[in-house]
């Protein structure tokens, strides 16, 4: 798995993929999509599928893939080269979402929450396939949210393929195991070797699991807040444990553009971010919102 691109730039969007089997161009195939990463509050959020002709699928199973949750992570790196192996039948791709891009795409004027970020991307790389010739004709997905109503907002972007939608679907069917695989080992790697873009002196590497209730990603985040600029992008900052300790930790904010009427003494940095909207008659379309304009009252 070449990661040279993410290394260049890891505050967006990176795509990873295998080259296409030919085979998967000629026969009907199976596609599975899962996601690694979602809870954590450190590192990207990674979303991969799978895919391999239907009349290889038993070929598929038979290497043992599971659910990537309940393997130890040398097993899911070896799967992961078995399956790069067998290259002329199995193919991936994966989505690297950073964490900047996950927490500016929350916080930004226009909301875009983490279910219809997983939505988009799930699509995407679903597009992705059959724009590279892939003959889709079943997908298996993990839900995110209820599984009916993602179903058939998939169901209606792709006419014409089977797509089934499940809880657990990554313990289900071997198609999304291989695809939960992918995706592991793919996140396990950019966090191993990420590159942070800032200044960071004497960079204490050990950030435990890197879940907001792990005493040890909490102590981490602690050390590395720093009072103006707050966290490394390698942070989700719009995660409440992030927020939380940017209250304590930060320093107070004058915002000087604020009416005067508004100001109270100085606020804490993550007011910044407030989720509260100011009541009016109407809200304005989303071009307006998304530049900040607002109607003139005075010419």
């Amino acid at each position: 798995m070449d990661f040279s691109e993410l290394e260049k730039d890891n505050t967006g969007r990176c795509r990873l993929s295998s080259p296409v089997p030919a085979v998967c161009r000629k026969e009907s195939c199976v596609l599975g999509v899962d996601e690694a990463g979602r809870g954590p509050v450190l590192g990207p959020m990674v979303y991969a599928i799978c895919y391999c002709p239907l009349t290889r699928l038993a070929d598929l199973e038979a290497m043992k893939v599971a659910d990537s949750k309940t393997m130890s992570e040398s097993d899911r790196d070896r799967l992961f080269a078995k399956m790069e192996e067998n290259g002329d039948f199995v193919g991936w791709a994966l989505d690297v979402l950073s964490p900047n891009l996950i927490s500016t795409s929350m916080l930004g004027r226009v909301k875009y929450n983490l279910n219809a970020l997983s939505h988009d991307t799930a699509a995407g790389l679903i597009q992705y396939a059959l724009d590279q010739g892939v003959r889709v004709t079943q997908v298996f997905v993990d839900t995110v949210g209820l599984p009916e109503t993602y179903q058939e907002r998939l169901q209606q972007r792709f006419t014409g393929i089977d797509v089934t939608v499940k809880a657990k679907a990554d313990a289900l069917y071997p198609v999304v195991s291989a695809a939960s695989i992918c995706a592991k080992v793919a996140r396990d790697q950019a966090v191993k070797n990420w590159q942070f873009v800032e200044d960071l002196q004497d960079l204490d590497a050990d950030y435990g699991s890197g879940y907001p209730n792990d005493p040890k990603t909490k102590a981490w985040l602690k050390k590395q807040v720093e009072p103006v600029f707050g966290f490394p992008q390698f942070v989700r900052f719009s995660w409440s444990t992030a927020q939380t300790i940017l209250e304590k930790e930060a320093a107070d904010v004058l915002w000087e553009d604020s009416p005067a009427q508004d100001l109270e003494g100085p606020e804490r940095i993550t007011a910044y971010f407030n989720k509260g909207s100011r009541a009016r008659p109407r809200a304005p379309h989303r071009y307006f919102q998304e530049r900040g304009l607002e109607p003139a009252t005075a010419l």
